[in-house]
């Protein structure tokens, strides 16, 4: 009877590994697609505002280029709704690989710590992926602002302000740096410590549990997100970036050094912004 439980369990981390692989895959081959807004995504890593004039769209005239750029027209429900699935996808796909260690050392806790009780993988997942669909709740209200002030760039959805960028970047910077961030990578970095600190049975400890290890990591990686605000929305190059930057502050032994010298990558930029 006990060998019939192992060999289940053994079959639920696989599926579990092989499930997440998926949404991971899905959710970026969505984004290469476009992710629903009717336009290609780009590939750059200068920020919109150290990019050559010549590299940028021509928005209007060259007799207008004085005037200020009209206001954007509030969004409809549906606009809000597909930018509000472009940022939990997009989370999805940058946060799930270098969160995946925890949750497949989850299922293998459970296993040891109840013998016969399937885990609830799932539910952990959805815990996480909760806390993100709040951040991207806020993303979204906030790339709704920016629009209606004319503050982002419509086609590469960029700051179309130097100020703006150079700001996120010296505070994505300076957060980079704190002791802040450092509590926060190091609960991300140890899912062994965090899974017996804060363990705990069921589907419903599970959700919680995911819900605080989602909590932790965007408190972690929050400041980096908005750096897509600098890059575009939509730059699969920056996206990339940051989802390698967040796995190896995460995965590798010397993960904070990547940290401190991604801070120090972001004040020296936004120095070159605004010099």
């Amino acid at each position: 009877m006990r060998t019939e439980v192992e060999a289940v369990l053994a079959r639920h981390r696989i599926l579990s590994l092989a499930a997440l692989a998926t949404l991971i895959l899905l959710a970026w081959g969505w984004l290469l697609l476009g992710a629903g807004m009717d336009m290609a995504p780009m590939a750059s890593l200068a920020p919109a505002g150290l990019q050559p004039p010549d590299a940028m769209p021509d928005p209007m005239p060259d007799s207008t280029m004085a005037m200020p750029m009209p206001a954007a027209s509030p969004w409809t429900a549906a606009q809000f709704a597909l930018t509000l699935a472009m940022w939990w996808v997009m989370m999805v796909a940058m946060m799930l690989p270098s969160a995946a260690p925890t949750i497949l050392l989850y299922a293998r806790a459970v296993s040891h710590r109840e013998i016969e009780t399937r885990p609830a993988t799932e539910s952990f997942l959805a815990g996480y992926l909760l806390v993100w669909g709040l951040f991207s709740l806020l993303a979204t209200i906030a790339q709704g602002w920016l629009s209606a002030a004319a503050m982002l760039a419509p086609m590469a959805m960029a700051s179309s302000s130097r100020w703006l960028s150079a700001g996120l970047l010296a505070a994505a910077g300076l957060y980079q740096l704190s002791p802040w961030k450092d509590a926060c990578l190091r609960q991300c970095r140890n899912p062994a410590v965090f899974l017996s600190r804060y363990y705990r049975p069921g589907r419903t400890g599970a959700l919680r549990m995911g819900m605080v290890h989602g909590a932790w990591c965007v408190g972690c990686c929050w400041m980096l997100m908005v750096l897509l605000f600098v890059g575009g929305i939509m730059n699969i190059a920056w996206i990339a970036l940051l989802t390698l930057l967040v796995a190896l502050e995460k995965l590798l032994p010397w993960g904070r050094f990547v940290s401190l010298a991604t801070g120090l990558a972001c004040i020296g930029l936004a120095v070159m912004l605004v010099a």
